[in-house]
């Protein structure tokens, strides 16, 4: 048996374990990646700790502390009831306004984790304060800014179209765009259906709800304010790293009001940071020692394009549920290469089937997105919510790479 068979076996046994034994998975994972890593792929330690994902690490810890602290001081509930007043009461609306707003921000240039980073904690504390699924919102969330991911001015429209001008393939960038902003949205109109968005289209805030909008601002939600401003200039205007960027916010909050500040790093989402980043970390030993390339050149030997089409974007689906969605589109684009040379395949529509298989699974809890949404949501059971993230997120993984290919490949687009 390969080494690389064995990696990809012994993946499967921590996901078997950690819902049967109600194990934390990222415990599971990080033992994982040593045994796999030592015995399976020759790597030391460093190996090993090179997969370990410390930007995500970061985002997750600076992100949950500082809204930790605008929770601690009623921050949140002031943006809650501002985002009230923008629908005049009418919540069935507030899911399509995060839904918007988180495209708005990816299509303009925002790397997707910082517009989720930004926009989810307050979403999903008003999800939490006025009985919304909390899925319901993440997804919204999430698929908002996959929506607008792939405008031509987007990070990740920026990096696919250099992808394909680099390997000399044709290309079609609005094509690109608009794919994953119908695809995204569709998916978001059935979320909204199947979880409840129409039972809340005769429900409003009230006038209690109003009143409480009416609270005066102090000093330190003003501050606080501020912050979260200055954390989306920083992301957006100077391409400053969001985690770092929370954290140093947030120590500066805790400086000018330590009392209702005292508790915020106790709220960190701790046993989230375990999960992801052992997960991420065994994934990166898989990258070390080739398994991801080892899969992905064996559906490119196949000797059917459709079907190997069809192949490479449920390896996308499924391998960026675990890791980085940029990364994965670098990989397969390239090993689309040969048969989208023959002539048999569109490449436009191939490249946009890769695109959108590989980054509208982000609402799995393993990746980013899906993390950041685990993290943000206050007042839940967090196991169920882990399970509610990755039942839903293994259904698009199941379903939505078919339905991109049988759109966007079988026609021949491009």
């Amino acid at each position: 048996m390969s080494a690389e068979l064995i990696s990809i076996l012994v993946l499967v046994v921590v996901f078997v374990i950690a819902t049967t034994r109600s194990i934390n998975m990222g415990a599971l994972a990080f033992a994982a990646a040593f045994a796999v890593g030592e015995l399976a792929a020759d790597l030391d330690a460093d190996g090993i700790f090179a997969g370990f994902p410390g930007d995500l690490f970061v985002v997750l810890v600076g992100v949950t502390y500082l809204f930790a602290i605008a929770r601690a001081n009623g921050t949140t509930d002031w943006l809650v009831h501002a985002s009230i007043r923008l629908v005049r009461g009418r919540i069935a609306l507030i899911p399509w306004v995060m839904f918007v707003i988180t495209g708005a921000l990816t299509a303009i240039g925002a790397v997707s984790p910082a517009a989720v980073a930004i926009v989810a904690p307050i979403a999903l504390s008003f999800a939490a304060q006025y009985g919304i699924s909390p899925l319901l919102m993440g997804a919204m969330v999430v698929h908002g800014a996959q929506g607008g991911g792939f405008s031509p001015i987007s990070i990740y429209g920026s990096i696919v179209n250099g992808i394909v001008e680099r390997e000399k393939l044709p290309g079609n960038e609005v094509a690109l765009f608009l794919a994953s902003l119908v695809v995204n949205l569709l998916i978001a109109g059935i979320v909204f259906v199947l979880f409840g968005g129409l039972k809340l289209g005769g429900r409003d805030t009230g006038k209690s709800a109003e009143s409480e909008a009416d609270s005066r601002l102090d000093p330190a939600k003003i501050a606080t304010l501020a912050a979260l401003v200055a954390l989306v200039v920083a992301v957006l205007g100077f391409d400053l790293d969001a985690g770092l960027s929370a954290i140093t916010l947030a120590v500066i909050l805790s400086a000018f009001w330590p009392d209702s500040s005292r508790k915020a790093v106790g709220e960190i989402a701790w046993p989230t940071v375990l999960l992801i980043c052992g997960v991420l970390t065994y994934v990166g030993v898989l990258e070390e020692m080739g398994t991801i390339d080892w899969a992905g050149e064996g559906v490119s030997d196949i000797g059917v394009p459709l079907l190997a089409a069809l192949l490479l974007c449920y390896i996308g689906a499924l391998i960026s549920a675990f890791a980085s969605s940029v990364g994965i589109m670098g990989a397969l684009i390239p090993l689309a290469v040969p048969f989208l040379a023959q002539g048999e395949i569109g490449a436009v529509g191939m490249i946009a089937a890769l695109a959108v298989s590989a980054t509208v699974v982000d609402v799995s809890p393993f990746s980013t997105n899906g993390a950041l949404v685990l993290a943000a949501a206050p007042d839940v059971d967090r196991e169920r919510f882990f399970r509610q993230l990755m039942v839903y997120g293994g259904i698009v993984v199941a379903v939505v790479p078919a339905a991109v290919w049988l759109v966007l490949v079988v026609p021949g687009f491009g």
